[in-house]
């Protein structure tokens, strides 16, 4: 069984998807955190954001493995180095570089072969896993999702910072060549500005009880 799930920056994809894989036993596959990881170690070697040929390098070299839940970049847990500003800031840009799409895609369906999973990203439902048994569009305004962002207390940024870049990053993610963000038009679509953690988890748990 493959749950999809896609919706823009700050929408609550991973805190869904979590509490839908841990609900339904399934592994909850971050699409983020893979392009995080390399935007990452491009930082870590000094790679210029422009340098698109390079960044492709780290793509294709790197060793991105999930272990114990959490993600490994060349053997080395990274998962608590993923959400800073800095790669914030920069990650739109490195999963809109085509080749690098198709790295992380490859690596997203080896995993997905032999587990029930949970994808969340910006085009699970559309490119990844098209015929995924559930697929869900999670949405609400940037100023809501801003919102979330800046009570989360984790960003060190301001919430009009925070607004700004959740509104150039919406930008990138609809505009993309390959892999932009829309919904599915088999998807079920959920605004949750005015819904709740568990109200929005109610209903897919609900799509999902539909295909057991």
């Amino acid at each position: 069984m493959i749950v999809a799930i896609d919706g823009p920056a700050g929408v609550g994809k991973s805190s869904i998807a979590s509490q839908i894989a841990d609900e339904w036993s399934y592994f909850n596959l971050n699409s983020g955190n893979f392009y995080r990881a390399i935007t990452l170690k491009s930082l870590q070697n000094g790679i210029s954001i422009d340098r698109k040929d390079k960044i492709i390098e780290i793509g294709e070299s790197c060793e991105i493995a999930i272990k114990d839940f959490r993600l490994h970049l060349d053997g080395n847990d990274v998962e608590d180095l993923l959400h800073s500003d800095e790669i914030d800031a920069l990650v739109a840009q490195v999963s809109a570089i085509i080749p690098v799409r198709h790295i992380v895609n490859t690596k997203l369906r080896v995993i997905s072969k032999s587990l029930n999973i949970v994808a969340e990203g910006r085009d699970m439902t559309t490119v990844v896993f098209p015929d995924a048994e559930v697929k869900i569009f999670l949405d609400a305004s940037p100023e809501i999702r801003a919102k979330r962002r800046f009570d989360q207390g984790v960003s060190q940024l301001s919430y009009e910072e925070i607004l700004d870049g959740i509104v150039k990053r919406d930008i990138i993610d609809r505009n993309k060549e390959e892999g932009s963000l829309k919904v599915s038009g088999d998807a079920l679509y959920l605004d949750t500005s005015s819904l709740t953690l568990g109200q929005v988890c109610a209903r897919v748990s609900g799509k999902i009880k539909e295909f057991q």
